[in-house]
């Protein structure tokens, strides 16, 4: 073992025995006790307080504990900012950990799928982790992880993280202070309090509301449609472009028949069988089903998979066949005796 992975081995083995150790004690882990212990440090305890919560991120203690402190101990304004700061270092930390002590040695061991699903992520970019950090989806502390898999760009990662976790810092923050008042006896602040909870709730929902729209028509990107003599056209004047078609296998040698030289990959095997049309990632790729539904989820799924060029037979191979275009069929090998 050379020195380099000895390294990363032991950093990942400290990290290892941090989280268990941190695991073990979550029960003693709360705003009360964290601020009694920041207040001792006197004028540094804003510095204390934010290297706590750095350290608290890498090692998945809980957040919003955190910010609740830092609104009571400093106020909305300064807690803001101190749980802010403290997240964001926290959550590259994170991230730097992810990229550069397991990203290599996990890439050798995955099959093609997820890379490629890392790859729709990459394109993204600072877009996807806006998403992300205003969405509660996932995990905050497991997601910082997550990203450092990917080739998101360092710069956009801490840029966006810092800006789009701001509304969120901002309204814990503000319920840690409105609590510290209500129990000082100061109860006039409290109806204004009310709003930010509607506000936090607000954002508690939208993790569904979202899924609800893009269970539906909804979708975040546009496809291209083309229709059948496009697509002919398109296939004579550009030897780059590719046929991937969607059917069945019994679909695809069927009555119907299939374009000259289509790739057959039934949309439920793409997962599984992405491999096969890895080579032409960046190729133009037409999705042909037997009418749009099938190859608009295929479309969709190799949109987050990373392909970039890709478009959409409309009306697929009836449309086709109803402009008589010309098809081929599976060729039956002979009975052998």
């Amino acid at each position: 073992m050379n020195r380099g992975t000895a390294s990363r081995v032991g950093l990942l083995l400290l990290l290892v025995l941090g989280v268990g150790w941190a695991l073990l004690h979550r029960d003693d882990f709360s705003a009360e006790a964290l601020g009694r212990w920041v207040q001792s440090f006197g004028l540094a305890g804003p510095l204390v307080f934010m290297a706590a919560y750095a350290l608290a991120t890498v090692l998945f203690l809980p957040g919003a504990v955190l910010t609740l402190a830092g609104g009571a101990l400093f106020g909305t304004i300064w807690g803001t900012v101190y749980s802010l700061t403290g997240a964001t270092v926290g959550a590259v930390l994170a991230f730097l950990i992810a990229r550069y002590i397991v990203s290599d040695w996990l890439a050798q061991r995955l099959d093609a799928t997820l890379p490629n699903l890392m790859r729709g992520i990459q394109a993204e970019g600072w877009k996807f982790v806006a998403f992300v950090r205003l969405v509660p989806i996932f995990p905050f502390n497991v997601l910082n992880y997550a990203l450092g898999l990917t080739q998101i760009k360092f710069s956009h990662y801490v840029l966006a993280s810092y800006v789009f976790m701001l509304p969120g810092a901002a309204a814990y923050s503000y319920l840690g202070y409105i609590g510290r008042e209500a129990a000082a006896g100061r109860t006039g602040v409290v109806h204004t309090g009310l709003i930010t909870v509607g506000v936090v709730a607000l954002m508690s929902f939208l993790p569904i509301f979202i899924k609800k729209l893009r269970s539906g028509k909804y979708q975040p990107y546009t496809i291209t449609a083309i229709d059948a003599a496009t697509l002919k056209q398109r296939l004579d004047t550009d030897k780059d472009f590719v046929v991937l078609d969607v059917r069945n296998a019994d679909e695809y040698a069927g009555p119907l028949g299939h374009l000259v030289g289509a790739i057959n990959i039934p949309l439920a095997d793409l997962p599984s069988r992405l491999n096969e049309i890895e080579p032409y990632h960046n190729r133009p790729i037409a999705v042909v089903c037997l009418s749009d539904k099938r190859s608009t989820q295929a479309i969709h799924f190799l949109r987050g998979a990373g392909f970039p060029h890709l478009v959409l037979l409309r009306g697929g191979m009836k449309e086709w066949n109803s402009a008589r275009l010309p098809v081929e069929f599976v060729s039956k090998r002979p009975m052998t005796a």
